[in-house]
């Protein structure tokens, strides 16, 4: 068990857990090694982490099989490295599928950003990610979370009263997340709600397309512009850009830093915006 964070036992098959779906698992695929280290965590992991964070860098990866209703390339792994294994997602950049509105090659790159910005914030809904080396190139390596199974997700997202979904909007909001769906929601059995696939993030132009609009327009909780202050504190003083500045351009970055100073001037969730899809399509 890897400090509060899923860890399925030593080269457990594909099948028998829950991510975003286990009827997205393509049993069956070919063996490979890859280790290479990665990136630090950056500012505000907590020390709890380092464990798992150590573990996706260094780790041994071999495929277990693959997520094949997913946009890009995505192979379930396991990461292993001495007594230590664990279950992750690995996105090789090779097989990123381009995209129009954001530059070819960047998707890996933001999903790490996003970790770092959730971290940063004190958020903690995106469970530990590193770009690493593996079998099909360099990539996004993110640590798995076996979801509840007693949690119906339609139910979740629709809930007006869950602090820890509020808590995602928020963060959406700050990353500028153009693909927030229904089967992005990680609802562990403590209670704790991680979100995953951020690759369509931190774009310059407001594009923010979420399933999460029951607050559009309501007052932010203190513990929002808390954690928002915390994020443009850390990006003022320098510490939070130098480390994104190896996933996001100038642009984005200042795109961000202004998404977060008029999130703490207006002090409200944002609204839809008028000439860009809303909710993501299909929503799940």
């Amino acid at each position: 068990m890897l400090d509060g964070f899923a860890s399925p036992p030593r080269r457990r098959p594909p099948g028998s857990g829950r991510r975003s779906g286990a009827k997205r698992r393509e049993r069956g695929a070919s063996d490979a090694e890859g280790n290479a280290p990665g990136d630090a965590a950056g500012p505000g992991a907590p020390p709890g982490e380092d464990t798992a964070l150590e573990l996706l860098r260094e780790g041994s990866l071999e495929i277990l099989g693959r997520l094949i209703e997913a946009s890009n390339e995505t192979w379930y792994c396991s990461v292993t490295s001495g007594d230590l294994s664990a279950a992750c997602v690995y996105k090789p950049i090779a097989g990123e599928r381009p995209l129009w509105d954001f530059p070819t090659g960047t998707l890996a790159g933001r999903e790490v950003a996003a970790y770092v910005v959730s971290r940063a914030g004190g958020w903690d809904v995106v469970p530990p990610t590193v770009m690493r080396d593996g079998p099909y190139g360099p990539g996004m390596c993110q640590l798995w979370i076996d979801v509840d199974p007693e949690t119906d997700l339609i139910e979740l997202a629709r809930r007006g009263d869950h602090p820890g979904l509020r808590d995602l909007a928020v963060f959406d909001a700050v990353v500028n997340n153009a693909d927030r769906k229904i089967g992005h929601l990680l609802p562990v059995p403590s209670g704790h709600l991680f979100g995953c696939d951020h690759g369509v993030c931190f774009a310059q132009d407001y594009k923010l397309r979420t399933v999460l609009w029951q607050w559009r327009g309501k007052s932010l909780p203190r513990r929002a512009t808390d954690a928002l202050r915390r994020v443009f504190d850390l990006v003022e003083s320098g510490e939070l850009t130098s480390e994104l500045a190896k996933w996001l351009s100038p642009g984005e970055l200042e795109a961000m830093r202004i998404r977060v100073d008029r999130l703490l001037k207006h002090r409200v969730h944002p609204y839809p915006p008028e000439d860009w899809p809303a909710i993501p399509w299909p929503p799940y």
